[in-house]
């Protein structure tokens, strides 16, 4: 009796080494060992041979590139969260379905976002920058020195009251902070008890409301600029925006504007619009303790890697076993 073939799996991004010899194990696997970021003509080529692609949030998985996959490519894989970054609606035109990793890097998300609403108000970064980069210049303790903002007592409002905000909301409630939302449908109550939290339906009497703006949504064409320039114009001069989600839900333009004029105090920023690509002007606002940058590290945990793979397999496991795998997207989604 023949074995049964394998099917050929295209990873176009290295990922832990756990992951991968699982990989080669069950699937033909092509592997990314130097990390080299695909280009476009390498994805064509690799949609053309292979039965599964396994792409991060760094590929563009458009319908451009998937009208050009050959009929053996059956599944989209991704290793990550969000599909923001695949045209989910021409893969189901082409019969390709797409899975994604959910449910792995909410604790991960939440506590980096946590981080950064500590960082901004209590200027963490610019404080380890004195002792770094500018030596010399501590003086020792004064009382009037590197003064920031308390944290306990504010009121943060939660823009996206999913899995991610809601673990934001529990580690903000511990904080001492006040805990408001914003979402497309009011969580249950005993979440909302649990939290004390007030739900807000309209965002923009929200923002001109709470001292922390945490982004925690998911990034849809919906979801756009979401804080555009006339939102963010509501939020009060002393407060502060995190942003752990996506960067095109804050228009960078007018976020950048805001807090050169003073009217936000700051922002603390783990996503981009243009990423990779940081705007030299949000670098220089960071020079200056305005803001917080981190490089998209706040699902950046070993564990969470591991666990996003193990997803990846037990979707591809699934599907060529014959079933419906756990993680599917459907389209249509906005």
């Amino acid at each position: 009796m023949t074995s049964k073939k394998k099917p050929t799996v295209y990873i176009t991004r290295k990922l832990p080494d756990v992951v991968e010899t699982r990989m080669r194990e069950l699937f033909d696997a092509e592997l990314n060992v130097d990390d080299t970021p695909r280009t476009q003509p390498e994805l064509v080529a690799a949609v053309k041979r292979v039965d599964v692609l396994v792409p991060t949030v760094t590929d563009r998985i458009d319908a451009a590139l998937i009208e050009q996959a050959g009929p053996q490519l059956r599944l989209i894989a991704a290793f990550s969260n969000g599909v923001d970054n695949i045209d989910v609606d021409a893969a189901a035109r082409r019969g390709i379905t797409v899975t994604n990793t959910p449910n792995v890097l909410t604790e991960d998300t939440a506590d980096m976002t946590m981080a950064l609403i500590l960082a901004v108000p209590r200027r963490l970064a610019e404080g380890a920058q004195i002792l770094t980069d500018r030596k010399g210049e501590w003086a020792g303790w004064s009382p009037t020195w590197m003064l920031g903002r308390r944290i306990a007592g504010k009121r943060i409002g939660i823009v996206g009251m999913g899995r991610i905000g809601t673990a934001v909301a529990r580690r903000a409630k511990a904080f001492g902070l006040s805990i408001h939302y914003h979402n497309r449908h009011r969580v249950k109550p005993e979440t909302e008890e649990m939290l004390e939290a007030t739900y807000w339906d309209s965002l923009d009497q929200m923002l001109a409301r709470v001292d922390i703006v945490s982004v925690n949504c998911p990034s849809t064409p919906a979801t756009f600029h979401l804080l555009s320039a006339r939102r963010l114009a509501l939020m009060r001069p002393d407060s502060y925006i995190v942003n752990t989600a996506r960067g095109g839900i804050i228009d960078e333009t007018a976020l950048i504007k805001c807090i050169r004029e003073g009217k936000i105090a700051g922002a603390g920023l783990d996503v981009f619009e243009n990423e990779p690509a940081v705007s030299l002007k949000l670098v220089k606002l960071a020079g200056e303790g305005k803001v917080v940058l981190l490089p998209h590290m706040s699902s950046a945990t070993l564990e969470g890697r591991i666990d996003m793979g193990e997803k990846v397999v037990i979707n591809i496991r699934t599907f060529f076993d014959g079933h419906r795998p756990p993680d599917r997207v459907l389209p249509g989604r906005d």
